[in-house]
Formats: C-alpha cells, structure tokens, sequence
C-alpha cells in the first residue's frame, strides 16, 4: 500500500477521542513496530508538547512521531497491511496538556503584551509545565500575570485555529518562536494572544479550568516559571490542602494561621537552643574540671557532645595542663567524630595514625585536627594513649 500524508484528524477537530482507520504499512523498530495509518487523531510530539499515547484495536501505542507529512504510531505489536483498526487516544491524557498548553497562550501571551518578553522554551512534562521567558519579571507582577490570565478563563473566550495565506501573515502580528516554512498555523486565544502552533488545544478558555503560576526562578537571564493548568492545579491544591490541614491539627493553629505558628515555633526552637548551649557550656566546664589531664595523652568518649562541643572541651583540657588531648563524640556502632589539639607538641602524626588504624578521614594544623573514624571506644582509647603513639608525637 502506497505511503501518503497522514490525514491528521487532530487538526479538524481536537477533541476527537475515537476513529477508524486503515493500517498502511507496519515496520519493525527494535524490539517494537512503526505503524502508519490513513488518519489518525494521535498527536505526534511537536511544539514542546509530548505524544498522545492510547490503543489500536487491543495494541497499546507507546509513541507517536512524524517525519514529514507521515505520522508514524509506536506500538508494542504490529498490525497488519490493510487492516481496518479502531483508534482510541489516551483521553484524560491529551486533555490534560490541551489545559496546560492553551493556559500557556494566554499566559505567554499577557507577558508579551504587558513587557515585550518573548517565550524562549517551553516544556511540557508528564507532570509539570515550564515557560521560559527572555526578561526578569517579579513576583508581584507574576501575581498580577496570573489574576488575568484566570479572568481570560473566566470570561471562556473561544480557542480559534486559522490558516492565513501568506499576504494575510504579512499583516497579522502574532507571536513565534521561529521562522515557519510551509502553511503556518495560527492558535487565536481571543482578546489575549494570536501564536503559530501545531498542537491541539481547548475550543473554550473556560475548559482550562483554573491557571496557577506556582514557582519561578532566574534562568539565562530572563525568568522561568512552572505552571499548572485545570486537572493538575486542582491535584496541586489537593496536595497542599491536606498538607495544611496536617500542620494545623499538629500546631493546634487555623489553617489560614499555620505560617504564624511556624514562626512562633521557629522562635521557640531558637530560644531552647541558646538555652541548650548556655546548658551545655556549663555542663563541660563541669567535665572539665573532672579529667585527670596528667596523662601523656588525655582521650574523652562523649555521645552527647554536639556542634562545638568536642572542641571547647579539647580547648578547656589543654588550658588545665593537657599535653595532648583527644575528643571523640559519637558511638561505636555509628562511628565517632572526633578533635585532637595540643599547645605543645604536632598531632598531626597521630592523627594519621588514627586515620589509618580505624578507616578514618581527617586532617589540620599541628596543634589541632579533626576528622571521623570508625572502631570501639576501648580499642580507640588504647590505640591513642598507647606509649608508641605518644613517643611519635
């Protein structure tokens, strides 16, 4: 059967969910199959929009492509020449990025009317939508972005789909990202954009649902923002609610209050941990005044030792007379960390040694380093209060 054009059915009506076709021809293409029908309502991935997915009879299409005017359905098992097959798309699917797509018109358009900014990529994941943009925008304005674009929905303005001639795109401003050969498609959301674009959109703005800008970041220069239109927004707000409702029950604060309570719990964590430090200091001058420093190298287990810690208790040591003085926070199943200082001799030799001896990482200056290493609190004690080690430092 000789290969022609695709009849490509999205183009004459995008909300087609069904059709019957002929099967052209079938290829191998690895471990799977290259179909091409007659028509097909299966949108191929164009215009940083991804593949319509669905079924041929009871084979499942993966992907769909198209190379030249051939639209070409990527299947798990093939299908014979001739055979007439019942097309059904990926319904939810493909409405669901017509809803991000067509919210990304008017968003792009507004941004283009308000600042001149053209959209430089745009990226339609399974999951996610980007929109990049070749200027800054704030904050505020991105607020002020999205309140109209959720009016352009409101008001369900129709989606137009034209084919100018060649003499009325001479005339026609409208936005594109580049130059087009061939018959151009233009996408006219009305009162807010006029773009070329080969995807398949809504009919309605009021089918997009609900538009929500919901982060934005510096990019190139310009700006990038991640949009959820209709179906995903609503899971979004789904996700966050619940979320909300879980902080507040466990805060004991309204919903509408919870980032207060956050604060005011931020405020109390703080003053804990200056009064656990305040504790805590206290604490190792106490420890402090308990250690016989009299021994060539003084060692110190503590798995309550935190943060500083270890190193204000070396710096109390050494100040009372020890020579050399090892600190090690932490447990023999979890490892310990450790600080090892003198004012008069260079540690670093022993902390080699250490290192070497129990799988450590670690070094410094001579009168101080610091590291981790794994091993038993007896055989680490042993090993640095040992008189070999001791002679070599």
């Amino acid at each position: 059967m000789s290969m022609e054009a695709t009849v490509k059915l999205f183009y004459e009506d995008s909300h087609l969910k069904e059709f019957d076709a002929v099967v052209c021809s079938c290829m191998p293409d690895g471990k799977r199959y290259r179909i091409v029908l007659d028509k097909t309502a299966f949108f191929p991935e164009g215009g940083g929009q991804y593949a319509d997915t669905g079924y041929l009879g009871e084979v499942k299409v993966l992907d769909v492509r198209q190379k030249e005017d051939i639209v070409y359905h990527i299947t798990e098992e093939p299908l014979k020449e001739g055979e007439k097959v019942h097309g059904k798309i990926n319904w939810e699917e493909r409405f669901e990025k017509m809803q991000q797509h067509s919210g990304e018109h008017i968003v792009s358009g507004l941004i283009h009317e308000q600042f001149g900014y053209n959209n430089v990529g745009f990226h339609l994941g399974s999951d996610y939508c980007t929109l990049d943009f070749d200027g800054p925008i704030t904050r505020e304005q991105l607020k002020e972005i999205e309140k109209r674009a959720n009016r352009a929905v409101f008001e369900n303005v129709d989606v137009l789909v034209s084919y100018p001639s060649k003499e009325e795109l001479e005339t026609l401003d409208y936005r594109s990202k580049i130059e087009i050969e061939g018959q151009v498609r233009i996408v006219t959301v009305c009162g807010y954009d006029v773009c070329a674009c080969c995807a398949p959109h809504v009919k309605k703005s009021g089918e997009i649902g609900l538009i929500k800008l919901v982060d934005m970041m510096n990019y190139k220069g310009g700006e990038r923002i991640t949009m959820l239109c209709g179906y995903r927004a609503l899971s979004d707000y789904d996700r966050k609610d619940e979320s909300c409702k879980a902080i507040s029950a466990a805060l004991c604060a309204k919903e509408t209050e919870v980032s207060q309570a956050v604060d005011h719990l931020k405020e109390d964590q703080a003053a804990l941990k200056n009064k656990l430090d305040s504790l805590q200091h206290k604490i190792i001058r106490y420890m402090a005044q308990e250690v016989d420093v009299t021994k060539e190298t003084v060692t110190v287990f503590d798995k309550e030792l935190s943060g500083n810690a270890p190193r204000e208790l070396m710096n109390q040591l050494l100040t009372r007379g020890a020579r050399v003085c090892a600190v090690f926070a932490g447990t023999d199943s979890d490892g310990y960390r450790y600080v090892i200082g003198s004012h008069e001799a260079d540690v670093r030799p022993l902390c080699k040694m250490l290192n070497e001896k129990f799988a450590g990482r670690g070094g410094g200056k001579p009168e101080m380093v610091q590291g981790s290493l794994k091993g038993g609190k007896e055989a680490v004690k042993k090993f640095c209060e040992g008189g070999n080690q001791n002679e070599e430092i």
